[in-house]
């Protein structure tokens, strides 16, 4: 069954996605992709929830697509395929970049291929000492298909890029961390736990502020300034009216903890 290879679970306004298939080094199967995408889209569209943890059993994040005997191959080979049909708007990757829920990557083995582009799609990642980045796509004969060619040459710039998917280079945690790929490298043993805490201080800030600045910032990126500034004060009209701003406000007056509600 699809839900035992992938785990769901909802605590404390953080879902978690995990992939069980450690048998298989986490390579992900077409259910699972389908999977995988109607979790992220039911979390999105969950008020209650605030943050989005995706991770994995074993000592693999994820090593990439599993492609023995897999439907995934079979459609892409099939003779008379109309790569016109091809809908891409409901797959992870897509799913994935469009969420307004902040995403943590907790990378606690190595993540290859289509693993590598999930993490790199996620909005903070946090990784174990052993794991590794492989980004094995040149040397499959593939190129980066899942948002690595679009995000990677942004994150640490085109030549750094370059060179990681030309050679299909891969990298340590260290040297993850030490291109900015990654926010933090952490013991095997506290993955998850450095993961969950990072989460629970997201879920503890006012859920619709922290949607509209990841869609400010998702939008800047393809926006002249002049252009995002003028998106970002209309998107701050409707927070003024929001029960949140007001709590944030009379929280800050009265010297206590906030309660947001998400409304």
């Amino acid at each position: 069954m699809t839900e035992d290879l992938i785990l769901y679970t909802v605590e404390d306004h953080v879902a978690t996605i995990t992939f069980n298939r450690p048998e298989n080094q986490n390579t992900i199967s077409g259910p699972m992709l389908a999977k995988l995408s109607q979790l992220l889209i039911e979390s999105d569209a969950d008020e209650e929830i605030r943050a989005i943890v995706i991770t994995g059993t074993g000592k693999f994040f994820c090593a990439g697509l599993d492609l023995r005997g897999s439907d995934i191959t079979d459609n892409l080979t099939k003779e008379n395929k109309k790569p016109a049909n091809l809908d891409l708007r409901n797959t992870p990757p897509t799913v994935l970049h469009n969420l307004d829920t902040p995403t943590i990557a907790a990378i606690n083995g190595s993540a290859a291929g289509y693993g590598m582009d999930l993490a790199l799609g996620c909005d903070i990642r946090i990784m174990t000492d052993g794991a590794k980045l492989a980004a094995a796509f040149t040397s499959r004969g593939v190129v980066p298909e899942s948002g690595g060619t679009w995000i990677l040459p942004r994150l640490i710039g085109w030549s750094k890029a370059s060179e990681i998917i030309f050679t299909g280079k891969t990298l340590s945690a260290k040297e993850s961390e030490d291109m900015g790929l990654v926010s933090k490298v952490v013991n095997s043993n506290e993955i998850y736990e450095e993961a969950s805490v990072l989460a629970g201080k997201i879920a503890k800030n006012a859920p619709l502020a922290v949607q509209a600045s990841k869609r400010m910032m998702r939008m800047g990126l393809n926006e002249n300034f002049d252009d995002h500034v003028h998106h970002v004060f209309l998107q701050l009209l409707p927070l003024f009216q929001s029960d949140d701003f007001k709590e944030g406000m009379a929280s800050f007056m009265e010297k206590r903890d906030p309660d947001f509600k998400g409304r």
